[in-house]
């Protein structure tokens, strides 16, 4: 029996209802817009039908999403300007604590740092490329891709507006008006408000409307049903209104406590710059849903963008002892085996990842540093071959970069040098092969390419400190003495625990004493 003999034999309704139960969700609204064309107050089929459509632009707005080019050029949140160490995500390389967690300070000349100033971790999550605090430029905001000028910025509200516009457009009609619709009406239903309000929000994106009809709806029921208040903090938060939302989840918590509403109140905390409070948050959800990997899950992030490798990596553990197929707890743990010089054991958590099914041009490139580092020559190059064929645009530099590397580690000085230019080549702003293209002219003694190599990385990432201890380096030896302080004193200013930029720092202040 084929589609159309099917419905012409089942009734459409239950028919309808049955696609909706197997998530076949396009097949639902087709059978019910065929119902409603002639029967249009038949309530049933357009609580469906809404249903249906809301399920087909839902997004998981538990997660953590990247912060667009408006919210970080217009954020209006007054914070702290000199927050106090290990309590802003402004100043990720801080800490507070004392004894053994200080120890696990991350160095800056083993593990390099994103342009947001934390630690590359071993994930790409949302948010962990944005650029945060009051000081942020426009050219700044528009590099907050993954790598600069390959990725474009994300716009305000990215990931909840195109899809709604792509879905409405495939569409072709308007199911529901918001600004028509009489609000007062529906929320003397509960079932019908409780549908209507997640189409405004997830199909028809207009949390304006949202609101409005909780906020009526909630008096309705005299305040005493969580839902509403959960509803009224997701509107809230897609509106900015940080402070408001965190008011209403706080109260639907008082109600109910449910593992949603946690997550999405650490979320508030994290806008608001806030992660002491994010982490206080996620562990008391852990005390009621202990084995709740998107809590463990919550609470290793926010270890990591506070820089407290250690507890971010017993939860990492935590995680898969619940769940040994989560990938971003592998690849997290993979990677801090391999700063931490131990890349046999980080070789071995990658492999894992290879035998789950994942194969991109990442996690080849990781393999093939693990190889090398762990004295595997014979694959590595291998690794990289197989990570060049399966990476997209945005990796093949790094990937370049990461041969030359090898190269420079094996002395071939040559493949190193064109590595690096193909790199740049891929991507013209690589501040890191830029850098390295410049100690390559400064051994063969062209000292006005690497001075040119080094103030173009020194533009294009601030936050490292290489070129400009580099830079300062070069000055020193041509004869530059007050430049090359300058620029010594800007690398500490990055990285203070540099001990060759101390050294030229010291040397440079004896040279001056003397004078």
């Amino acid at each position: 029996m084929d589609q159309k003999e099917e419905e012409n034999v089942i009734n459409p309704v239950f028919l309808a209802r049955s696609k909706f139960r197997r998530r076949k969700f396009q097949e639902c609204v087709d059978l019910c817009t065929n119902t409603l064309a002639s029967n249009s107050y038949d309530m049933a089929v357009w609580f469906l039908k809404c249903r249906a459509l809301t399920m087909i632009d839902y997004v998981d707005d538990t997660d953590i999403e990247e912060e667009g080019v408006a919210e970080i050029l217009m954020d209006d949140n007054a914070m702290s300007k000199m927050p106090r160490p290990g309590t802003s995500l402004k100043r990720p390389m801080t800490q507070s604590r004392s004894g053994s967690r200080a120890s696990s300070a991350l160095n800056q000349a083993v593990r390099p740092l994103s342009r947001t100033g934390r630690p590359l971790s071993g994930f790409v999550r949302p948010g962990s490329s944005s650029l945060r605090g009051k000081n942020v430029s426009v050219q700044q905001a528009f590099r907050s891709g993954s790598r600069a000028g390959t990725a474009r910025p994300v716009s305000m509200g990215g990931r909840f507006l195109r899809l709604g516009t792509q879905s409405m457009l495939s569409r072709g009609d308007k199911f529901i008006d918001p600004e028509t619709i009489e609000l007062r009406k529906y929320a003397r239903r509960p079932a019908m408000a409780k549908a209507l309000t997640d189409f405004l929000l997830y199909s028809a994106h207009t949390p304006k409307k949202a609101l409005e009809l909780a906020s009526i709806a909630t008096k309705v029921v005299e305040f005493k049903d969580p839902w509403w208040k959960a509803r009224l903090g997701k509107c809230y938060y897609q509106l900015g209104m940080y402070r408001e939302a965190e008011k209403q989840f706080l109260s639907c918590l008082k109600m109910q406590q449910m593992v949603e509403t946690y997550l999405e109140l650490a979320k508030v905390y994290i806008r608001l710059d806030q992660p002491q409070r994010a982490l206080d948050t996620y562990l008391n959800a852990s005390e009621t849903y202990g084995g709740d990997v998107s809590v463990l899950l919550g609470i290793a992030r926010i270890y990591d963008m506070i820089n407290d490798t250690e507890a971010a990596i017993d939860c990492y553990k935590r995680v898969l002892a619940s769940d040994a197929s989560n990938c971003e707890a592998i690849a997290c743990i993979a990677s801090h085996y391999f700063y931490s010089d131990q890349p046999e054991i980080s070789l071995r958590f990658y492999q894992r990842l290879l035998q789950m099914g994942i194969s991109n041009g990442e996690l080849w490139n990781n393999l093939g540093l693990c190889c090398y580092y762990a004295g595997q020559y014979d694959i590595c190059l291998g690794c990289f071959e197989r990570a060049l064929l399966r990476a997209d645009g945005e990796d093949i530099a790094d990937i370049w970069y990461n041969i030359g590397q090898v190269a420079i580690g094996i002395g071939d000085l040559n493949l190193a040098n064109r590595a690096f230019k193909t790199a740049v080549s891929n991507d013209a702003n690589h501040a890191e092969s830029f850098t390295n293209l410049g100690i390559l002219q400064l051994r063969k003694g062209n000292y006005t390419k690497a001075r040119g190599s080094f103030e173009t990385a020194e533009k294009l990432a601030p936050h490292l400190f290489e070129p400009f201890y580099n830079s300062g380096l070069l000055a020193s030896k041509t004869g530059e003495f007050e430049r090359s302080f300058e620029k010594v004193k800007r690398a500490l200013e990055v990285f203070a625990d540099h001990d060759d930029s101390k050294q030229l720092y010291a040397e440079l202040e004896k040279h001056f004493t003397h004078i």
